[in-house]
């Protein structure tokens, strides 16, 4: 009899204790991270892509617009060096909208996402574990046309260390914007939609200095590039080539790069309660 109450006790404390210990923020992250890092290898039509447009780019207007844009800035009195102009420009072209936002589109459709959903994994953890992901990518994709420019003669005044806070500065803004095309795969679950979230850099790319100095625009391009917080990001990694460590520049960037951030960021987490909500 003692013997059936010492086991049925045993049985009892057993119960009461923790089947399972809850995985750490960390570790949470990780796991996510590691699965998004490795697609990202797994998909050479996601990188190869990506990296061509923006070479292709650089090469055709510094082919096309060279003579022209330092020609009309000289005879304005002042200086450009055009290859330094540009590379910026393709550094942004490469680095925004590439995001895993069509593979968490995938990952909708195919129930996977809704069974993470089901676990006990933290929910910003299932965003940041992407963007991790994302950060490799575009750093992946912003260190080729770097070297590109510096093969054509691009000389960094900030030297080596220069070029690596270059490669960061780029990468954050990459990973500013990648905000909004999260947000268009929870709200909608549709690859078509993620597809065409490209869309909205078109605004932020070309009404902008991408061709000219802010000084040489009129109008009302002027004024739509004032507010366009692309220009601030070009001027901050334009500092980097040329002016030198221009802090009041760079924290500039920093700061439209961080405003971008919020709101994208801001709604991409209302998808993403949406999404969890629904299920």
């Amino acid at each position: 009899m003692t013997d059936t109450i010492s086991r049925a006790d045993g049985l009892a404390g057993s119960a009461d204790e923790p089947l399972a210990r809850r995985s750490t923020v960390l570790h949470d992250l990780a796991t996510i991270a590691t699965r998004a890092c490795r697609s990202v290898f797994r998909e050479p039509e996601f990188i190869i892509p990506a990296l061509i447009v923006p070479l292709f780019f650089f090469v055709v207007n510094i082919g096309a617009l060279q003579d022209v844009a330092e020609q009309g800035v000289a005879a304005a009195g002042g200086e450009l060096d055009f290859k330094a102009f540009q590379l910026p420009v393709a550094i942004i072209f490469a680095v925004t909208g590439i995001s895993r936002a069509s593979s968490l589109v995938l990952d909708i459709q195919g129930g996977y996402f809704d069974r993470l959903l089901l676990t006990p994994i933290r929910r910003p953890t299932l965003l940041l574990g992407l963007m991790a992901a994302d950060l490799m990518a575009v750093l992946m994709l912003a260190t080729p046309v770097t070297i590109l420019g510096l093969i054509l003669g691009v000389n960094f005044e900030t030297g080596i260390l220069g070029i690596l806070a270059f490669l960061i500065y780029g990468g954050l803004w990459g990973i500013a914007f990648a905000g909004f095309p999260y947000a268009i795969a929870l709200k909608t679950g549709n690859p078509a939609a993620v597809n065409s979230s490209f869309i909205l850099f078109f605004p932020f790319a070309f009404l902008t200095t991408s061709f000219l100095p802010k000084e040489a625009l009129t109008g009302w391009l002027s004024t739509i590039a004032t507010y366009n917080p692309v220009t601030y990001v070009l001027e901050g990694l334009r500092s980097l080539i040329v002016d030198g460590w221009a802090w009041g520049e760079l924290a500039k960037g920093l700061l439209c790069i961080g405003a971008v951030a919020t709101v994208s960021f801001g709604l991409a987490s209302l998808a993403m309660r949406g999404r969890v909500t629904q299920n």
